[in-house]
């Protein structure tokens, strides 16, 4: 009997052993979460044109993807993040910022649909307007999405605008999110846009915001959310400090960036966090897999792999397009609408190469305010193109697809020169191989395939109401010969003038107010004169009351004067340019 029952007490240990062993193998199995994340879209929600037959990429083909993932490793083990720039550069985010406004905004409604976790503010959502983005920040926090935006801080006391962070439960993981927008946004913005806040540098204030969350939450997982570009890494770009973040963040595994339109996968030289880039407009995505080794409450391993996702045009989510097919329609019809008509074709790639039709609208209707003697604009659609025939108000989109207002800025001569030197640096050379400042590389922000523009084309900008000329085969800083007003009359380097300009640009963006014309920031507000509503509006009314546009509606050289470039070669030589770009 006695050695029965140690037989039994045997056994009961050995039940309870193994018990405990299988115990412990569960809780040390490895954790995989899986983060999509999206950036830049910029109001690209339907998968079906507005005009034509052509199908853009959108959020219903990242749905598609991100659907067909959680279904392969379960939603539960799926975080879905967009790095911000939702709300501007299309018809739809158009539409629903400024017309269908007395209906909640569609933004908040398709983000729940697809089950996004978590959405970062940009600069152009910021450039809606208080109406707008506080509107849509309240919806989404009402559908249980947070907005972040931790380094838009008030200025009535300091604290966040926007939610710094928010805390998930994915793959068995508690999982940090933190978000952050564009540092830079008082250098492109009008304070009205982002009146009672004020925007902190990325550095250190993200890593004091890790640490005060890591000691607060203890994630088994920190992403950190940024709308900033890649930048250099050397500290010198406010609104790209990606590689500054990468290079210095402790306690991150992953670091999500956004803003140039650039795809990326940087893994950080100390072994630590991963930097990814989806690039923009819905035509790929990030995708981030953490593996994660953890036994109770502690981290045993942790490997973070990355690639950037092209999607396939073809594969739409078709539920989700029948699901909004009542609000596409409404984008259709309202941007379908006749507002004009041309005489003349659009083309704002001959822009690059001097005087146009495209370009000599937007200067027309800018110059045309009372208080301007002259206009500064660049082409803002990289290589748009309206045909003649009845104009339609799509169209506007594609002759001015931003939300710039309308600024009227007082500059002395000597700065207009300036500003109109650094302009044409960035944009021709002296004459060598090229006369444009361009490389033979792809560029993902404008889909150039080979050959593309070194610099950002929505800066070059050119004068009218003046008649000057270019010479290319001078340096910088001698290449510009302002010879008078459009009028005759005698340009003053030392007289003031009133020069028309974009909100943009006269908020310091491109920095050819600051670096071009010397103007210091805190110069800024004293200088403006007047504002007006968004250039685009403006567009519109102007096509519409004219009721048929010809180049003698928009060329008038008394309004405009002329410009062009010398020595007479260049000409030939920007074709040539132009023909490797296009």
């Amino acid at each position: 009997r006695i050695f029965a029952d140690m037989k039994r007490i045997f056994y009961c240990f050995a039940a309870a052993a193994a018990i405990l062993t299988a115990a412990v193998t569960a809780s040390a199995k490895e954790h995989t979460l899986h983060v999509v994340t999206t950036g830049d879209v910029h109001g690209s929600w339907f998968d079906r044109s507005y005009v034509d037959d052509y199908r853009p990429y959108s959020l219903m083909n990242v749905n598609w993807y991100v659907d067909s993932l959680r279904n392969a490793v379960g939603e539960e083990n799926v975080l879905l993040l967009d790095a911000g720039d939702c709300l501007q550069g299309n018809n739809a985010s158009y539409y629903y910022n400024y017309v269908a406004t007395d209906t909640e905004h569609l933004f908040p409604r398709l983000v729940d649909y697809m089950g996004y976790d978590a959405i970062i503010v940009g600069n152009h959502d910021i450039e809606t307007g208080h109406p707008v983005y506080d509107k849509v920040n309240a919806e989404l926090a009402d559908r249980g999405i947070p907005w972040l935006a931790g380094n838009a801080v008030r200025t009535d006391g300091g604290e966040p605008y926007f939610p710094v962070y928010a805390m998930f439960e994915r793959a068995g993981l508690d999982v940090a999110v933190l978000g952050f927008t564009n540092a830079n946004m008082k250098a492109w913005l009008g304070e009205e846009l982002w009146e009672g806040m004020d925007f902190l540098s990325l550095l250190p204030y993200v890593q004091e915001c890790v640490d005060e969350v890591q000691a607060g939450e203890k994630p088994d997982v920190t992403i950190v959310v940024v709308h900033s570009g890649t930048g250099e890494g050397d500290g010198t770009m406010l609104e790209s400090q990606g590689l500054d973040l990468l290079g210095t963040l402790e306690g991150v595994d992953l670091l999500v960036t956004s803003h140039d339109h650039r795809p990326a996968v940087v893994k950080s030289e100390n072994g630590g966090a991963v930097m990814l880039n989806g690039g923009s407009h819905a035509r790929r995505v990030g995708h981030a897999v953490i593996d994660v080794d953890k036994k109770g409450r502690k981290l045993k391993s942790k490997e973070v792999s990355a690639e950037v996702v092209n999607l396939d045009w073809r594969k739409s989510d078709t539920a989700m397009q029948k699901a909004f097919d009542k609000e596409y329609q409404a984008v259709r019809e309202f941007t379908n609408r006749p507002i004009g008509k041309l005489a003349v074709e659009l083309r704002s790639r001959d822009a690059y190469a001097g005087m146009s039709d495209y370009i000599n609208l937007v200067h027309t209707v800018q110059i045309s305010v009372p208080e301007a003697d002259i206009s500064f604009a660049a082409p803002l659609s990289f290589d748009g193109r309206v045909e003649p025939g009845t104009v339609i108000y799509n169209d506007v989109f594609t002759i001015y697809p931003y939300e710039n207002e309308l600024y009227v800025m007082k500059l002395k001569g000597s700065e207009i020169k300036s500003y109109l030197e650094y302009s044409y640096d960035g944009w021709i050379q002296t004459p060598g191989e090229h006369v444009l400042k361009m490389t033979d590389e792809p560029d993902p922000r404008t889909g150039a395939a080979r050959w593309s523009f070194t610099g950002r084309s929505y800066n070059f900008d050119s004068a009218a109401g003046l008649v000057y000329t270019v010479d290319v085969s001078k340096p910088y800083g001698q290449r510009i010969e302002i010879v008078s007003l459009a009028d005759g009359g005698e340009f003053d380097l030392n007289g003031w003038y009133n020069v028309a300009m974009t909100s943009y640009r006269a908020s310091g963006g491109g920095d050819l107010i600051f670096k071009g014309a010397g103007v210091s920031r805190d110069e800024l507000e004293s200088r403006i004169v007047a504002r007006y509503p968004a250039i685009r509006d403006m567009v519109s009314e102007f096509i519409s009351s004219h009721g048929t546009i010809d180049s003698g509606t928009v060329s008038d050289p008394e309004i405009l004067g002329e410009w062009h470039f010398l020595p007479e070669d260049a000409d030939r030589m920007i074709a040539e340019d132009l023909k490797l770009i296009f």
